[in-house]
């Protein structure tokens, strides 16, 4: 019987991402509905919705992450910009963080999100708001001269398309894929410097 306590905390929150993922995965987004995610999880919908407000959050869990990847590389910098948001998404790379997009095993999420027309809006979504973000980072800080709207646009929109291309060639087996995507950051950042920087 499901458990009905809503003030889980970050474990709670990480069995229901992980259960969801796998049902998912295994059965497509529109093939399971929160009630089983909640049952399989051992709590309620409320606990379910009370950590990711939207279903499509239950898969597209990492928008916290990259609002602290963007917070940290405008408040915690001790360079340009534009060199700490490349410092910052190489960083991933080389991590292989989720957010990179080279995380192994991520064949089954990308797939998972093509095929779904909520978690291709959600996925837009989710970039106007990471666009907003670093927009009000860039407008508070003292230190940046250029425009944030502007530079938070195109950083935004020219990471997505990186995203994409590697999630492309990810799903369609292509070895050197790290080495495309940071071939694919290093003209995305030389792009800003001479359009924006």
């Amino acid at each position: 019987m499901p458990r009905t306590d809503a003030r889980g905390g970050p474990q709670t929150r990480a069995r229901i991402s992980d259960v969801a993922t796998q049902l998912f995965l295994e059965r497509g987004f529109d093939g399971v509905t929160v009630a089983e995610v909640a049952r399989e999880a051992g709590v309620s919908s409320v606990t379910v919705f009370k950590h990711f407000p939207r279903k499509e959050d239950l898969l597209l869990d990492r928008t916290d992450d990259a609002v602290e990847v963007l917070r940290s590389a405008v408040r915690d910098r001790t360079t340009d910009v534009l060199t700490s948001l490349q410092q910052a998404t190489v960083r991933l790379l080389d991590e292989e963080h989720a957010l990179s997009g080279v995380k192994d095993g991520s064949v089954p999420f990308y797939r998972t999100v093509a095929a779904s027309p909520a978690l291709i809006a959600r996925s837009r979504e989710i970039a106007a708001e990471l666009q907003q973000v670093l927009t009000e980072e860039l407008d508070r800080d003292p230190n940046f001269d250029g425009d944030p709207e502007l530079l938070a646009a195109f950083f935004i929109a020219g990471y997505t398309t990186v995203l994409v291309e590697t999630a492309r060639r990810v799903t369609a087996g292509d070895a050197e894929v790290a080495a495309d995507h940071r071939a694919r950051l290093d003209r995305l950042f030389d792009g800003l410097r001479n359009g924006v920087g």
